[in-house]
């Protein structure tokens, strides 16, 4: 998917990135690989989509942390069961 760059709007495609996440509880920084990214070929950034960055928040804030080492994939990370359906303290939406 092409797209326009958040930072410099120019041209930006989508891939993958390595990103280090804070635990919500700020226990731990953890690593997440291949995690959905946003690649700018015009000034290099790599960034997550507001959309990526929420779905992580929302899914580290609604399982037991203690099931995730130092490092897991995004596949791996959004497949770990939650302990609540939803993030019932996220008026957002």
């Amino acid at each position: 998917m092409n797209t326009k760059c958040e930072w410099c709007e120019g041209n930006a495609s989508s891939g993958e990135s390595t990103v280090y996440w804070e635990l919500p509880d700020g226990s731990m920084a953890i690593e997440i690989t291949g995690t959905p990214a946003v690649i700018c070929t015009a000034c290099d950034m790599v960034y997550q989509t507001e959309d990526v960055t929420k779905e992580i928040e929302d899914h580290l804030f609604l399982l037991d942390t203690k099931l995730i080492g130092n490092s897991i994939s995004f596949k791996e990370l959004m497949t770990l069961p939650r302990l609540l359906k939803r993030n019932y303290f996220d008026f957002s939406s």
